[in-house]
């Protein structure tokens, strides 16, 4: 794991985060002793994030589906009781 000064971080922070974010752990230290750590978070690629489809084939829409409950619907809009 490397350790950068912190002069070095605050100069390089936009780098560091990147190469972070591939992986990379820093330990960022203040007059050669270790203050902070950077890692990557566990977040999922931005790619790897799907949520379209997500339940596909798990549950069934019945063909039907449109008119379920018509008979109600008609009744209560029409003024019969």
């Amino acid at each position: 794991m490397e350790t950068v000064n912190i002069h070095h971080a605050k100069t390089h922070l936009s780098r560091l985060i990147e190469r972070a974010a591939k992986g990379e752990s820093f330990v960022i230290a203040k007059a050669g002793k270790p203050m902070v750590k950077l890692v990557p978070l566990d977040a999922p690629e931005a790619g790897a994030v799907r949520r379209i489809g997500f339940m596909s084939g798990q549950m069934s829409i019945p063909a039907d589906f449109d008119r379920l409950g018509e008979d109600e619907i008609d009744t209560l809009f029409s003024g019969q009781s």
